[in-house]
Order: C-alpha cells, then structure tokens, then sequence
C-alpha cells in the first residue's frame, strides 16, 4: 500500500535514513533519530519512513509501541518522568505523581494545558539509592519529596513575559 504524504523531512533526517537503510536495526535506530527531531513520532512521518525503509506501517507502529521510549502525541515542552520502579515505589514515588498531578492539574500521559509539562512513568531510571526519583527534560533529581515539587518544576516553567516600568 502506497500512501502519498506532503511532509518534507529535513535533509539531515533523509541522509540518516539513508546511510541506515540497509544495516541491520535500521528501524529502530530512524525511529530515534525521528524523535530526536521531532520530539516524538508524528504520524505522517512514520508513513514516509515506511514508505523510504520499504517496511510495512504495522512494522513501524508494532516497534513504536513496544518500547516504552517511543511517543506518538508530543509531549509537553518539559517531559517529567517519575519512576515507580520498586524502590521508587517503596519510598513515596507514588506521592510525588499525586503531587504532581496537584501542582499542575493533570495526570500521567498528559500534557498541562499550558504546554509547559508532560508527566510519565517510568519503571526505573536506575538510581535506586536515591530513591524517590524524577527526571525533567532528562536531569535527575533524587530524594524527591513532596514539597520540592514547586522548586523543580518553577526551574524549568517558562517565565511570563513582563515589560519594566521605571519609576521616575
């Protein structure tokens, strides 16, 4: 089945298709370089990868929604992800999504209706030490509790625009 789509990869994207074509776990490795760019696998690209990798769609969709790390809705401009792994879990991990979910208003494969955050799962991150753990955008935050939440998530929201008055 052939599906004619209008999206314009980036030249970048079509020349790592291309030097991945052919090698052995060439799926996987476009696909991560898809989200890499796009944050997230949009669905007229996965058709267009289908159609320059000559595998079938259901192929594509089958390796995305296997492996937790792929995404077809993009995130929010943050990405949190919580780990729920069994240390995680033990010392409050569920807590820290409570909270969370307070803070920002929703809940787990959600985006915050102003864009700023989305929130995830994870089941471990692999720092069981310092359990409870989060992550924002990738950086970790260990020893997580509850009333930190405000701080870490004040550092990446986006500051509101203001315009300086001087008073004379």
């Amino acid at each position: 089945m052939h599906v004619e789509t209008t999206t314009e990869l980036s030249p970048g994207l079509l020349a790592f298709i291309r030097e991945w074509k052919d090698k052995p776990g060439n799926l996987i490795m476009v696909l991560h370089r898809v989200q890499e760019e796009y944050r997230y696998i949009p669905r007229p690209v996965a058709f267009k990868v289908a159609e320059l990798l000559d595998v079938p769609l259901a192929k594509i969709y089958g390796v995305i929604t296997f492996y937790h790390l792929f995404r077809l809705k993009a995130p929010g401009r943050h990405r949190v992800a919580v780990c729920m792994g069994t240390a995680c879990y033990l010392k409050g991990g569920e807590d820290i999504i409570r909270e969370f979910e307070d803070l920002v208003g929703v809940g787990v494969n959600c985006i915050s209706p102003d864009g700023e955050f989305s929130l995830e799962v994870v089941r471990c991150i692999g720092c069981c030490g310092l359990a409870p753990v989060l992550t924002v955008d990738g950086e970790v935050f260990g020893r997580v509790k509850k009333g930190q939440l405000v701080e870490i998530l004040a550092k990446f929201r986006t500051a509101p625009c203001t315009t300086a008055s001087v008073d004379i």
